[in-house]
């Protein structure tokens, strides 16, 4: 069993997450259970900006600054405490 501690730590998979969701979505795919307006409601609710149908490659690029930049700041605390 995984287990995601710290605030930082599950915003960084959430947005891992919603990231390899878009991508599906601008591939195509569809899934069942959450519409791609959905999808990008819960980007919006993480990144703050919001986005109209079909914007998923805007969507994966904020995405992907959010998540570089908690990399990027969980690397520096790691050298921190070293």
């Amino acid at each position: 069993m995984t287990t995601i501690t710290g605030p930082h730590l599950s915003v960084r998979f959430q947005a891992a997450t919603l990231a390899a969701h878009c991508k599906m979505l601008a591939a195509g795919m569809r899934n069942s259970r959450l519409s791609g307006t959905a999808i990008l409601a819960k980007v919006t609710q993480l990144t703050g900006q919001k986005y109209k149908r079909g914007q998923y490659k805007a969507a994966i690029d904020d995405l992907t600054k959010i998540i570089e930049a908690y990399a990027i700041r969980e690397a520096y605390a790691i050298r921190k405490e070293q």
